[in-house]
């Protein structure tokens, strides 16, 4: 029986969390980080949605985002589902799932909610002991926030 969309209407704020296959590395080097943000920066454009938080760790990614259209964002999860694992599969030469089932989703309410999620994003890769300062860690948006550096995605 096929899994129905997961549809999110057009104006939500909604957390994001794709992981790797039993918690196994999604991302072998930056270079397929960087090709990963890359398809996301291609994908928003072409599907009408706005990034307001983003993180990418070896095993999983955290996004925040809002669609200008319904059903935007299951459509801009499917094509970057599609590009990075074939991409990845092939450069690898593996075959099988890259991620661990669907993607995780949840909408954020109230600007509290927004701040939890934001910090909740920003300070992931110190709790999982990659870094002891979240402006050490190349691949979020923290940079941006704190230091008000410009960063492409």
């Amino acid at each position: 029986m096929p899994r129905h969309t997961k549809f999110w209407p057009a104006g939500f704020l909604v957390h994001i969390i794709q992981r790797g296959n039993n918690r196994q590395a999604c991302f072998a080097y930056d270079e397929d980080i960087a090709a990963y943000a890359h398809w996301l920066s291609l994908g928003t454009i072409k599907y009408g949605i706005a990034i307001h938080a983003w993180l990418f760790m070896t095993n999983h990614t955290h996004l925040l985002l809002t669609a200008s259209n319904d059903g935007g964002i299951a459509k801009l999860m499917q094509y970057i589902g599609r590009v990075h694992f074939g991409r990845f599969n092939y450069r690898y030469a593996r075959t099988g799932t890259l991620f661990g089932g669907r993607y995780k989703s949840s909408l954020v309410q109230g600007n509290q909610n927004l701040l939890n999620s934001v910090r909740y994003i920003e300070l992931d890769p110190m709790r999982a002991g990659t870094v002891r300062d979240p402006g050490h860690y190349n691949w979020s948006i923290y940079k941006s926030r704190a230091f008000r550096k410009q960063m492409s995605m």
